[in-house]
């Protein structure tokens, strides 16, 4: 059992963090929150999406599975205003959700899950790491368009440095720790794939606070919350390593 009502602009927000990495995800339903865990098809980048209870107007729920398809979602998404709530009903015996916006009622098919794993989530012992508004990090990636297919990302005690180079131009974002917080005891210097990063930075709320944890050549890990608090987001997101 599955019974929701929640603000479609949170709805929205939640379908945008989670659709750069995956098209289909498996919600995991328990009577305190829903949480998912999703790896991209090339398995380069990972989401972890914890909701509260608070996440949503109101919510009952019984433990199950339901299979997502995030295109549809998107598409029922295209039926609210902003402002509007959206109810969710699951309907057990037909394996569909049932939405009510207004006088809309839309139905949609469940995916089956029985083919769709719960990707296991790697131990990382990141120490290191900085917290910046995601604002600033979406002026670095619009700056590196077109520049290059990857990213730097170098810190130390006192900066970090977002960094593209390419052939001909270059393109870097540098902020001190007088206006970011850091912790870093040793300089850190790792590389990424800029597509993935750019679909993940660009699809965060421009005044989320991200923490990215940081170690040269390892996967970094960012996470940042939505929705007062109630809604955790970390993504994992590999390295290009260096010949």
């Amino acid at each position: 059992m599955f019974k929701a009502v929640i603000k479609a602009d949170v709805m929205k927000s939640l379908v945008n963090v989670v659709s750069p990495i995956t098209d289909e995800v498996k919600l995991t339903v328990k009577p305190e929150g829903v949480n998912l865990v999703a790896v991209d098809p090339s398995h380069v980048c990972m989401i972890e999406l914890v909701l509260d209870k608070g996440t949503f107007e109101s919510y009952e729920a019984n433990e199950t599975e339901m299979g997502i398809d995030l295109d549809k979602i998107k598409s029922i998404l295209k039926l609210s205003s902003s402002g509007e709530v959206i109810a969710v009903n699951q309907d057990e015996e037909r394996k569909k959700l049932i939405f009510k916006i207004g006088n809309i009622t839309r139905h949609m098919s469940l995916v089956d899950t029985s083919t769709m794993s719960t990707p296991k989530i790697p131990t990382l012992n990141l120490t290191s790491y900085v917290e910046i508004y995601a604002s600033e990090l979406q002026k670095g990636i619009k700056a590196s368009d077109n520049i290059s297919d990857h990213v730097t990302f170098i810190a130390d005690k006192n900066s970090f440095e977002l960094l593209c180079e390419g052939d001909t131009d270059s393109a870097s974002l540098r902020l001190d720790d007088s206006s970011i917080s850091i912790s870093v005891d040793k300089k850190i210097h790792s590389m990424f794939p800029l597509d993935y990063l750019g679909l993940m930075i660009k699809a965060l709320p421009p005044d989320a606070m991200l923490k990215l944890e940081l170690d040269t050549d390892f996967p970094v890990r960012m996470t940042f919350s939505l929705v007062d608090g109630n809604a955790r987001v970390t993504y994992l997101l590999a390295p290009r390593i260096e010949s």
